[in-house]
C-alpha cells in the first residue's frame, strides 16, 4: 500500500499548470504537513491539512489520492461512513486507479459489505488481473458466500502466481474442508506444517500456530480427536494469543468430560476476545 507520504510526493511532482509558485509551495507544505501528522499518529491534525489542500483547488483532478489519503486517515480514526464518502469521492475522479478501488474494497470487507467489496476487487482485477491481493481478498469473500467454484478459480490463479503463497494455501485448504474434501485441506496443511527455514512461506511462529490450528480443525472434523490436541498443544506454544486455539481445544476437552480444563480454555478465550455470548452454552456445560 503507497505511503502518505508518497501520495503526498507524487501529488506534489505531477506539475501545477497554471498555479503560482505560492500556490504550489503552499499545496505541497500542507501535504508534508499531512505526512508529519501521520506518521506521528496526529489523525485530526493530518486531516485539517489534507482538507485544506483539497480548499485550494477543489476542482483538481489530482486531488483523488488527497480523497483518498483522507479516506484513510478516516478509516484509521474508525469513522468509516465518512472514509467510504472519501473513497467514494475519490473513486468517482479516478474511476481506474486500481491503488483507489482497492482501497474502498478493502474498507467495504472490513464494514462487511461483501458484495461491494467484491465488485470492487473485480474493478481491479479488470485493470490488473495479477493482482495478488485482490485475487486473495475476492476468493475469501466468494468462499463467505459459499460460492465455492468462483473462490477455487481465485486461489488457484493466486497460486500460480506465486505457488509459495501463505494465504492462498491456506485459504484453498479451508475451501476444500468447507466442501467436505478433507484429505486435500489436509495434504495443503500437513506441507504448509513442515516446510521449515528460510525460503519459504513460514517464516514466523504465528504463522506457524494459524496453520496448527487449521489442521486441528481438519483432524477433529475427521475424528482424529488426539492428534487435534496435539496440533493445538503446538499452536498454542507457538503463539499462545490465538483465542480459537484455547475454544476449540476446550471443545475438544468437554468432549471428553474434561470439565474443568475445558473451563479454563474456555475462560482463556474469553480473555482473548471470544464473545462472551458464543461461549455461555459451553461454559454452562462446564458445571
Amino acid at each position: 500500500m503507497m505511503s502518505a507520504r508518497k501520495i503526498c510526493l507524487a501529488l506534489c511532482l505531477l506539475g501545477w499548470g497554471g498555479w503560482s509558485l505560492v500556490s504550489a509551495q503552499t499545496y505541497e507544505e500542507l501535504c508534508e504537513r499531512a505526512s508529519t501528522a501521520i506518521s506521528r499518529d496526529s489523525l485530526a491534525q493530518a486531516e485539517r491539512y489534507i482538507r485544506q489542500a483539497l480548499s485550494l483547488d477543489p476542482a483538481n483532478v489530482r486531488n483523488a489520492l488527497l480523497f483518498a489519503n483522507l479516506g484513510t486517515v478516516q478509516r484509521m480514526r474508525h469513522r468509516y461512513k465518512e472514509a467510504l464518502e472519501s473513497y467514494s469521492y475519490a473513486v468517482n475522479m479516478a474511476s481506474r486507479n486500481p491503488l483507489i478501488l482497492q482501497k474502498r474494497a478493502d474498507l467495504y470487507l472490513e464494514m462487511g459489505e461483501l458484495e461491494k467489496a467484491r465488485m470492487d476487487y473485480a474493478l481491479v482485477l479488470d485493470l490488473q488481473p495479477d493482482n495478488q491481493e485482490a485475487l486473495e481478498m475476492r476468493a475469501y469473500i466468494y468462499s463467505e458466500q459459499q460460492d465455492y467454484k468462483a473462490a477455487r478459480v481465485d486461489y488457484e490463479r493466486l497460486l500460480t502466481l506465486s505457488p509459495q503463497h501463505f494465504s492462498g494455501r491456506l485459504g484453498l485448504a479451508m475451501l476444500n474442508q468447507k466442501e467436505g474434501k478433507l484429505k486435500e485441506a489436509l495434504a495443503i496443511l500437513d506441507g504448509m506444517v513442515n516446510e521449515k527455514g528460510e525460503g519459504t512461506s513460514l517464516l514466523t511462529a504465528p504463522q506457524h500456530a494459524v496453520v496448527y490450528v487449521a489442521r486441528a480443525g481438519v483432524q477433529q472434523e475427521l475424528g482424529r480427536q488426539s492428534m487435534a490436541l496435539m496440533d493445538l498443544e503446538e499452536a498454542i506454544r507457538l503463539d499462545d494469543s490465538r483465542p480459537e486455539a484455547y475454544l476449540m481445544r476446550g471443545q475438544i476437552y468437554l468432549s471428553q468430560e474434561k470439565k474443568k480444563q475445558a473451563r479454563e480454555d474456555f475462560e482463556k478465550a474469553l480473555a482473548l476476545g471470544i464473545p462472551l455470548s458464543d461461549l455461555t452454552n459451553l461454559l454452562e456445560q462446564c458445571r
